[in-house]
């Protein structure tokens, strides 16, 4: 205990989801998929042709 009475910190502050894995999923042609290797061209260019949005931190 410190002087305050309370117990000492010994967690490292993080963010949360920090060291977790994932993957990126995205919804194409109605479907929910991860990567985009066994697309087809159709597909790949729909991918393409998508706007990109900002991201703020």
């Amino acid at each position: 205990m410190d002087k305050t009475g309370n117990a000492p910190d010994t967690h490292e502050t993080r963010m949360v989801g920090q060291g977790v894995p994932f993957e990126r999923i995205r919804r194409i042609t109605g479907y929910l998929v991860g990567r985009l290797e066994r697309f087809n061209d159709a597909k790949k260019k729909e991918v393409a042709d998508r706007v990109v949005h900002g991201f703020r931190r």
